[in-house]
């Protein structure tokens, strides 16, 4: 079988993946990775062929903050999905031509991966590395009236900028049918049943396969009874005063801090460290959370999920709506509670409401196994295999 995968630059889409790539490899498939260059090296550790997207302007990178307005604005998110799609439009069609993949495998946020599989009438799995989403479960995201009347006033627009999708041959008449999966759609959640919101609202063709944390032989050195770790993801991770902030906490007390503050991040900039606080740009955060005590996160889904795979509490402090809906769940089930404020008292505060309720770390603990009693990668291969002979 010749599998065609599509993902977006990001290590929260790509790294729950890695071990399902592995699988269908070892099962003898071949798959075809469209993504990254900064991610070509651990694709092709897999055993995926690397086809690189660096090339194409798919307007995913060119602000920091593009990922919430994204979120948050219909209109935008069409825009970014259609200038993404007509730019890859004839490399892809040239490529399925040669390739001539028995499925496409795409991010729930690739949607160019969903769109040329429409397009060309090729089976479709939707590797979803969010919660899943539809009507009951994206109430966890809490919007506001105001931000639901947005939306459905924009939807008329959105028609129209469709077009030049529909001009292509897309079948692209609604953007909702393209950013959201009906209960036909073949998908993949990289979560479980426990976690996922509204669970039982979602039809049999949506396998929750747990989380599927990357392999790593990095050993991380605990120096301290209480391990806290501090990072907000490898996006939107800019944010120095509130680093300091973190910082200024923790000074002094008994606590090992090691703070992942991105590679964007001036480290210069940081004077008189206290000597509990380790600051790095980048560090294997598997490796840090098979140690940690408490993780206070932006709560991608990515990084909640490692965390709750080791059995961490986290302390919430989301940047976009969709890390707001995985903060809610988290919150909601009692496995971790939310940063109202940035100030060094307030965080402490919280940090350690956290640290030292043991109520935190048995629920982090129950969702974590949840996650782990999940069917993983051979499961997550098993669908993909099933798309390809139509069940």
């Amino acid at each position: 079988m010749r599998i065609a995968w599509f993902c977006i630059p990001a290590y929260g889409h790509t790294n729950p993946t890695i071990g399902v790539v592995k699988e269908l490899v070892s099962r003898g498939h071949e798959v075809y990775y469209y993504s990254f260059n900064r991610f070509k090296d651990v694709l092709e550790g897999a055993g995926a062929r690397f086809i690189s997207c660096d090339e194409f302007d798919l307007g995913l990178e060119s602000e920091p903050d593009m990922s919430e307005r994204i979120g948050k604005d219909m209109v935008l998110s069409t825009q970014v999905i259609v200038n993404a799609t007509l730019s890859m439009d004839e490399k892809l069609e040239k490529d399925m031509a040669e390739i001539k993949p028995d499925v496409i495998v795409a991010d729930s946020v690739a949607y160019w991966g969903k769109l040329i599989a429409m397009k060309l009438r090729i089976p479709f799995v939707s590797s979803t590395t969010t919660f899943a989403f539809n009507k009951e479960s994206a109430a966890i995201m809490k919007p506001s009236g105001k931000e639901l009347l947005k939306m459905m006033m924009d939807i008329p627009k959105t028609k129209k900028l469709l077009k030049p999708l529909r001009d292509k041959g897309y079948p692209a008449e609604n953007i909702l049918n393209i950013i959201q999966n009906d209960n036909d759609t073949t998908t993949v959640v990289y979560t479980s049943k426990m976690f996922q919101p509204h669970a039982d609202s979602f039809s049999e063709r949506y396998a929750f396969v747990g989380a599927i944390p990357r392999d790593t032989q990095v050993i991380f050195n605990k120096t301290k009874g209480k391990l806290v770790y501090i990072a907000l993801g490898t996006v939107d991770n800019k944010h120095p005063d509130f680093y300091k902030n973190c910082m200024e906490s923790f000074r002094g007390s008994d606590y090992q801090v090691v703070m992942s503050v991105g590679r964007e991040t001036d480290l210069s900039s940081f004077n008189d460290v206290p000597e509990n606080v380790e600051i790095y740009a980048f560090v294997d955060q598997v490796a840090v959370l098979k140690e940690a005590d408490v993780f206070l996160t932006h709560c991608g889904m990515n990084s909640a999920s490692e965390s709750l795979y080791f059995g961490v509490p986290l302390v919430l402090f989301p940047q976009t709506p969709e890390q707001r809906g995985v903060a809610n769940r988290i919150e909601e089930l009692g496995a971790g509670k939310k940063l109202t404020d940035i100030n060094p008292s307030s965080i402490k505060k919280c940090v350690e409401d956290v640290l030292l309720d043991s109520r935190y770390r048995e629920r982090a603990q129950e969702l974590g196994d949840s996650l782990k009693n999940c069917p993983g990668a051979v499961g997550a291969a098993d669908v993909i295999e099933r798309a390809f002979r139509g069940e």
